[in-house]
């Protein structure tokens, strides 16, 4: 009996035996299955990318726009400007205002530097009738270099200066035609004893003797007579300043002036600068005076005739008379 009881029990314990075994070896082969080529692939990979360093993103600083100016004649460049430095995207109007002040200085200069606007000096003919040349009239066209400015404000580049260069307006071939036909006259008197003065009045009246003013031109009687000192010969005399007679180099050349505005008055002519003397000069009427002085008033006209016209001085013991000839062919244009 007990033999029997013993037995029993020795197979129940193999029998939990080999049900753990086999419970063992059914999860072991569940894991194997579980562990695909695939996967152990994957997580070798993602092993491997563990190991490596994390690329980090460079911040590139943003580059402000800027804007070069350029001389067209030279390629050279003469300005830069950053406009969020002068406040474009700050005040737009205050922005334009300095664009503006900027082409301002760049066409009449600034601090004693010269622009890019230069006035016409006209071409001339000397005592043989041989032509001299001047320079032509150039202009800075200071609201196009604005605009120009403007329409890349934002994104920045370059910009070329907008130069405006104006010959005189006449033909060669016209040249030794232009005293043909006097179209205008006008002649004052002076005091034969007066030598400083009447040498003054003669040396600007040579000064702008046998100047062409073609169609279009402008004319300034300063910059074609030039400095009124010693060194070109000019002399001290009475002069009028604030309502006085006071003592200066080169007084007198106000009748020159004046004597060419009679003139040319008779022309088809714009005045661009015209000034009166403070008090009566006697040698013209009222209000017929032309008054000048060098680096100060000016007397400038443009000629508004389609066609050219030659300025002829003589000067005379007590008189000057300033002439305007053309050619015949074009004395129609002047009526």
């Amino acid at each position: 009996m007990k033999m029997k009881n013993w037995i029993s029990a020795f197979l129940f314990i193999m029998i939990i035996g080999l049900f753990g075994c086999q419970q063992r070896t059914v999860i072991e082969q569940h894991t194997e299955s579980a562990e695909t080529p695939e996967r152990a692939e994957q997580a070798e990979q993602q092993s491997e990318s563990a190991k490596q360093p994390v690329a980090q993103t460079e911040i590139i600083p943003a580059i402000a726009p800027v804007i070069n100016i350029i001389d067209p004649a030279t390629d050279e460049l003469i300005h830069t400007i950053t406009p969020l430095d002068l406040g474009y995207e700050m005040d737009i109007t205050a922005y334009i205002a300095k664009i503006e002040q900027l082409a301002k200085e760049l066409a009449r200069g600034v601090d004693g530097k010269p622009g890019y606007d230069q006035r016409m000096i006209l071409d001339r003919l000397d005592e043989q009738g041989n032509l001299i040349e001047g320079n032509p009239l150039i202009l800075l066209r200071e609201s196009i270099l604005v605009e120009r400015i403007m329409e890349v404000s934002a994104t920045g580049g370059t910009v070329e200066l907008p130069i405006e260069t104006t010959k005189s307006g006449y033909e060669p071939e016209d040249v030794p035609l232009l005293d043909d036909v006097v179209i205008a006259s006008y002649t004052t008197y002076f005091n034969p004893a007066d030598k400083n003065r009447n040498k003054n009045i003669e040396l600007s009246a040579t000064a702008i003797d046998k100047v062409i003013v073609g169609k279009g031109d402008h004319f300034s009687f300063n910059t074609v007579v030039g400095p009124r000192d010693e060194a070109n010969g000019y002399q001290p005399a009475p002069e009028i300043i604030n309502k006085k007679l006071v003592m200066g180099i080169g007084g007198g050349i106000c009748q020159t002036s004046s004597t060419l505005f009679n003139a040319v008055d008779q022309l088809p002519v714009k005045y661009i600068e015209w000034h009166h003397h403070s008090i009566d000069i006697g040698y013209v009427p009222k209000g017929r005076d032309a008054t000048v002085s060098y680096g100060g008033l000016d007397f400038r006209f443009q000629n508004t005739a389609a066609a050219p016209f030659l300025i002829k001085s003589v000067y005379g013991n007590n008189f000057l008379t300033i002439e305007i000839t053309t050619a015949e062919k074009y004395v129609d244009k002047f009526k």
